[in-house]
């Protein structure tokens, strides 16, 4: 079983190519088409008319108030434009290809085109990246949250859906979502006819899926602006843009010390990243946001398991249930996978509401750091002390704490291939 070769999310394809997938093990040429029409959305999804389509869209629920598959097909359109227009913010200012250079943060797997002449970038302006990009997954998980038909069905041929990476108004070949995946995984030949072929018909189980999804890139996206991380910018924005509004310019210029990989990056520079990850409290409120953005996941998930658990059916199955085949080949969905994910998200959710603590791994393993209070509470962020320990010693208490049998039965359910599983099942 290959779980690093999983299709990944829809609004966030580049998480999940980060565990190296392979979508040509994916696109099973014999999969047939289902017998469901197509739905609104597909042509203007097939056509990359993201902006027409939400707005034709809009204007069908306006008068088809109760056309959920609609409604669906709009949450699913936003969540793409979501990450059309993050893609396109990247190619403005020049975001660098670090393919090389073993980096498996999901931003640097991005399959953000080469830009000849790219914006200068500024702190101000990459903090509104951020922002715009939790304003529109903000947008697609309110038009999911409005489905309530419990038989919804959304048949979408994925592989052909075309997004316009670079913002000129014009879908090139290379902008097709299969070509995309197949420059990001390596350069695996993926024929078009097999794209064709790959059809994935998205039920009400996914509506939560993906509801989770947006809730989980909002989470991290709020995380990220609730802190003041200027000085991590103009010290360190060089290693992932070529153009960038910082006093210390020369960092993008001159000798190294020692190069990692083929790309313009030095030992230096990564021990400066690690060493400036000691921001400042800015925007306190965004915590809060982000543990609400993270109970909501956890909600989600549960929601989408038992939607999945309850269908009889057998369609083109994106995330299936033990009685179903999925649309992924050779992917194996048991019981006990289930079992065991349910109870990592109801011990994430006492975790959340502060009814469990985290072991503290020092002292004498009684006490724990109590996560409610890391957000409703927050305090300068020093990654170094985090490690060490200081910094975790305001959020310490004694209480019940998370049992390790939770994780390691995990590890030992998912046969150590955790993280692929769970960047699918979400």
């Amino acid at each position: 079983m290959r779980t690093k070769h999983i299709l990944g999310s829809l609004i966030a394809l580049a998480i999940l190519s980060s565990s190296n997938g392979a979508l040509t093990d994916n696109l099973n040429p014999s999969i047939e088409t289902s017998d469901s029409k197509a739905p609104l959305v597909e042509k203007f999804l097939l056509d990359g008319h993201l902006a027409p389509g939400e707005k034709a869209l809009q204007t069908h629920l306006k008068a088809h108030t109760g056309d959920d598959q609609a409604r669906f097909g709009l949450g699913l359109l936003q969540s793409l434009r979501a990450l059309e227009h993050l893609m396109q913010d990247l190619f403005r200012f020049g975001f660098r290809d670090l393919s090389t250079s073993g980096a498996r943060l999901p931003i640097v797997q991005l399959p953000v085109p080469v830009n000849p002449n790219p914006q200068r970038l500024s702190y101000v302006q990459a903090r509104k990246i951020v922002q715009n990009l939790v304003d529109d997954l903000s947008q697609a998980e309110v038009t999911l949250s409005g489905i309530s038909d419990p038989d919804v069905k959304l048949p979408i041929h994925f592989g052909l859906i075309h997004l316009d990476l670079n913002g000129d108004g014009q879908i090139g070949q290379d902008e097709e979502l299969w070509q995309v995946y197949s420059r990001i995984s390596g350069g695996r030949q993926i024929k078009e006819k097999q794209a064709q072929k790959f059809l994935i018909c998205f039920d009400r189980g996914d509506v939560h899926w993906l509801r989770g999804y947006c809730h989980l890139i909002m989470a991290m996206s709020e995380i990220y602006l609730a802190y003041d991380s200027k000085e991590s910018f103009e010290c360190n924005a060089h290693l992932f843009f070529r153009k960038v509004d910082s006093p210390y310019r020369f960092l993008s210029e001159g000798k190294h010390v020692h190069n990692i990989g083929r790309d313009d990056m030095d030992i230096v520079d990564v021990i400066s990243l690690i060493h400036l990850i000691r921001w400042q409290v800015e925007k306190p409120e965004k915590m809060e946001l982000a543990l609400h953005h993270l109970e909501a996941m956890v909600e989600q998930s549960k929601q989408s398991w038992k939607w999945i658990l309850s269908e009889t059916d057998d369609d083109h199955e994106w995330l299936p249930n033990p009685k179903q085949s999925g649309v992924i080949p050779g992917m194996e969905v048991r019981p006990e996978m289930i079992s065991a994910w349910q109870d990592l998200m109801e011990e994430t959710g006492k975790l959340l509401a502060g009814h469990v603590l985290i072991p503290f791994w020092r002292g004498d393993g009684r006490t724990g750091v109590n996560m409610r209070n890391v957000f409703l509470h927050p305090r300068p962020l020093d990654l170094v002390l985090w490690i060490q320990g200081p910094a975790a010693a305001p959020y310490l208490e004694s209480g019940s704490l998370s049992k390790p049998e939770t994780w390691t039965r995990l590890q030992r359910v998912f046969a150590g291939e955790f993280v692929g599983f769970a960047l699918w099942f979400n």
